[in-house]
């Protein structure tokens, strides 16, 4: 089970719902140590005092604000709190908005909100308001000493907290030299185009985000596999590249009919596999039923 990162209430209006902030992110990085390629022995990061080159353990290291050259204020975890209190344990919706308004870059990092003692009623009641009318709470929450941008949103029973980004925090489109819409200048067929949603048509599946893996992380561990079983001079052989062909190639809409076709072969490949698969079942059960109805017999 994940750890709590606070314990707080959701307030809109008059309505108070305790609840308890957990982290809807599950990392699963490769960590890799530090190395002296002379000697392959470990590399220290050390906290060491600049006056008296010692090093300094953790117990000891104090948060400080420098609020003049050379001059500090001491910030302690519990002066975070008492500077405003109220916002360091509360997600207090000051809006309600569309929630095909809040355009995806603002999004940022997902947390899972679980109903406090007695606050389930408050909870599902939030919820339900939210999926009923399409809505997500805009409001401001403090975590871990910073104050976030946060839409309040309802996803399956869940009450999701998704942090988002300040509008200043966003680079806007028109701060890049992208190539405007007019397909004539860049001499785009209407038939490029059907041919292009024709491909896409044929890629299209139903959002299944557990078929998605990692494949760089299970290939880069592969590779340290055999490394460690044949030693450092190991090189591995290079995987085939995929065929990939580009519009400076050959004509592009060469490109999107090959792509078409081998996706339509592709496509119906797994809708025959699909059916004998299905058959075979539907044989299977027709085995079972004729085999009690003997046994019965």
């Amino acid at each position: 089970m994940a750890r709590p990162i606070w314990k707080g209430h959701i307030t809109f209006g008059l309505v108070n719902i305790p609840v308890t902030l957990y982290s809807a992110e599950k990392r699963d990085e490769l960590h890799f140590k530090l190395l002296d390629s002379r000697n392959k022995a470990r590399v220290h990061y050390e906290r060491v005092n600049e006056e008296t080159g010692e090093e300094v353990p953790w117990s000891e290291v104090v948060k400080a604000f420098e609020y003049d050259k050379g001059n500090y204020v001491l910030v302690e975890e519990e002066d975070f709190k008492r500077a405003a209190p109220e916002a360091t344990q509360a997600v207090e919706i000051q809006d309600f908005v569309d929630r095909e308004d809040v355009d995806y870059v603002y999004y940022d990092k997902p947390y899972y909100l679980m109903p406090g003692k007695k606050g389930e009623k408050g909870y599902v009641l939030l919820r339900e308001i939210l999926r009923r009318t399409g809505k997500v709470g805009i409001s401001k929450v403090v975590i871990r000493t910073r104050q976030y941008l946060a839409a309040l949103l309802a996803e399956g029973d869940a009450l999701v907290l998704e942090l988002l980004r300040f509008d200043q925090e966003v680079r806007k489109p028109e701060e890049f030299d992208l190539p405007q819409s007019d397909l004539k200048e860049y001499q785009i067929s209407e038939r490029e185009v059907e041919m292009g949603i024709k491909l896409v048509e044929n890629m299209t599946s139903d959002w299944t985000p557990e078929k998605y893996k990692d494949d760089y992380r299970e290939a880069l561990m592969n590779w340290i596999d055999e490394k460690a079983k044949k030693g450092e001079q190991f090189a591995p052989e290079a995987p085939p590249e995929e065929e990939r062909v580009t519009a400076d190639v050959i004509n592009l809409m060469d490109v999107l009919k090959r792509s078409v076709e081998r996706t339509e072969k592709e496509k119906k490949a797994k809708d025959q596999g699909a059916r004998m698969a299905h058959t075979a079942k539907a044989k299977g059960q027709r085995s079972k039923r004729m085999e009690h109805r003997a046994q019965d017999a």
